[in-house]
């Protein structure tokens, strides 16, 4: 008898995503959904502590703290690793989220807020560089839409989420649940598996804190970051605002956060429907079709005489912004360093801290609240997104993938060369 022949079967395939990525995911989700949970009660909340003309710095505190940590979350992400950097953040956003039921004071409240913000320049900068390094160049759009799918559904169902605990429990409630989420993200954490080479890696210590003026800003990202400045500056106006337009228009009680989840909605469709646009299409012609959807969202929010309208408005800004957010993460990741990925997203992510700050606080200043200076609040924002326009139509709209300019190193590097 001849031997029997061997059966070979193929290999199985190789999953588009590992489990990494989907922890990486809920992680996001929770970290989104513990600090939004507030938003929405703040400027009231506010208003009852005797700081009502403070509101503009609900946000533009927060950003600031973002903002200025960036440089240090961008250095120890590509130093220390990806993991400690998300710990670091989501431990900060655990803390502060226990202590505001004990800030009742005006400026405790704002000193309160102004910490914060060390939470998301921490937590977003690790993700986005642990992101890169699991997932292949092909698919970088794709997945930083889902990335982005999984952190907006926590941004739509914080508010949401936020009201229905602060109007049937309490606000202290409400706290106490956003510091709870906080802490089930740090935990999701725990189980990941760290991505920076072991060569690359280094122990922290406080001279790692220490800042060259080189170690602040990726140079090879200017282009995304400016973009990214431009075109948030809408979102810290939108969210001081908002709240205060919804009710003038007759959107109160449980409608008052309907703007936020129509914008939400629109947001996490068209990630769904189009995440791999920019890896098909390119990353400038997507950036040029998001930014004129931006621009038209907010030609509306600057009429938008009825609640209808102002829905309307809210989806076509929410779907620019859904096309917007991921391709810019990804070309900001197209053009970084592997070396030195960590301070390219602390880059885009300063921009992305000065332009809501300085949205949220030129708006407060604006509008002052009087209902009549709205139309002037979008109408600062519609300038800066067509600025942002403008800047596009300059760069070379490149093909798709083409814009991968950086190999990865062959060598794994050492200690002194990071430095």
């Amino acid at each position: 008898m001849s031997a029997p022949k061997p059966v070979f079967k193929p290999a199985k395939a190789r999953p588009a995503y590992g489990t990494g990525f989907w922890l990486m995911c809920l992680s996001s989700f929770l970290f989104f959904l513990s600090f939004n949970l507030l938003l929405p009660e703040l400027p009231d909340h506010l208003t009852r502590l005797g700081g009502g003309e403070y509101k503009g710095y609900i946000i533009a505190l927060f950003t600031l703290t973002a903002a200025l940590s960036r440089p240090y979350s961008g250095k120890l992400a590509d130093t220390v690793g990806r993991i400690p950097v998300m710990v670091l953040g989501s431990l900060v956003c655990f803390v502060c989220g226990f202590f505001y039921p004990w800030a009742l004071t005006v400026t405790s409240f704002l000193t309160l807020r102004l910490l914060h913000g060390f939470s998301t320049g921490f937590k977003p900068t690790g993700t986005a560089a642990f992101i890169a390094d699991i997932v292949p160049v092909e698919r970088r759009g794709e997945a930083m839409g889902l990335l982005g799918v999984t952190g907006a559904l926590g941004m739509a169902g914080g508010p949401a989420l936020g009201s229905w605990l602060a109007g049937h429990f309490s606000l202290n409630v409400m706290f106490y649940c956003s510091s709870a989420t906080a802490l089930l993200s740090l935990l999701v954490q725990g189980t990941l598996t760290e991505t920076l080479p072991k060569a690359q890696r280094r122990r922290f210590s406080l001279g790692l804190l220490r800042l060259q003026w080189n170690e602040v800003l990726e140079p090879r990202v200017l282009a995304p970051a400016l973009v990214t400045g431009l075109c948030l500056f809408p979102y810290g106006a939108v969210l001081t605002v908002v709240p205060d337009q919804s009710r003038l228009l007759g959107l109160d009680g449980p409608t008052k956060g309907l703007f936020y989840v129509c914008f939400t909605v629109a947001s996490l469709g068209v990630r769904l429907v189009a995440s791999k646009a920019s890896d098909t299409h390119g990353r400038v012609p997507v950036l040029r079709w998001s930014t004129a959807l931006l621009a038209l969202g907010l030609a509306l929010l600057v009429w938008s005489p009825t609640v209808g309208w102002f829905l309307t408005a809210a989806v076509v800004f929410g779907t620019g912004a859904g096309l917007n957010s991921p391709t810019l993460y990804a070309w900001t990741i197209d053009l970084s360093h592997p070396l030195h990925r960590g301070r390219a997203v602390a880059t885009m992510y300063i921009a992305l801290e000065v332009g809501i700050g300085l949205g949220a606080l030129l708006a407060g200043w604006v509008f002052a609240n009087r209902p009549g200076r709205l139309p002037y609040v979008h109408g600062l924002s519609l300038a800066c997104v067509l600025l942002a326009l403008g800047y596009l139509f300059t760069q070379k709209a490149t093909g798709p993938m083409t814009v991968v300019a950086v190999a990865e190193p062959t060598p794994e590097p050492t200690a002194e060369q990071v430095v």
